[in-house]
């Protein structure tokens, strides 16, 4: 049985998205906090501590991007219908 996705919602998306953009940029901070801490330090470069902004970054620029894409996805839908899947019901 074919279906389609009607309705995406832009909150709960954006929430989950952002919080796992969040995560993943742990796996890249916590390695370049560590090189950055033992590199010779140049006073004209940024602040160490810049880096701990990173998942907050992530965090913000993934929930916008994908509530806009939910948003966007919704008002296309009407036009030009949704993703479409099929299900297989176990009897």
């Amino acid at each position: 049985m074919k279906q389609q996705v009607a309705r995406l919602s832009p909150h709960q998306n954006g929430k989950v998205f952002g919080v796992l953009m969040a995560l993943v940029s742990l796996v890249f901070l916590v390695p370049f906090s560590a090189i950055f801490l033992f590199a010779p330090t140049d006073p004209s470069a940024p602040p160490s501590w810049i880096f701990l902004l990173f998942p907050i970054i992530y965090l913000v620029m993934g929930y916008i991007s994908v509530a806009i894409g939910c948003w966007v996805y919704n008002a296309m839908f009407r036009f030009i219908g949704g993703i479409e899947f099929e299900a297989k019901s176990e009897a």
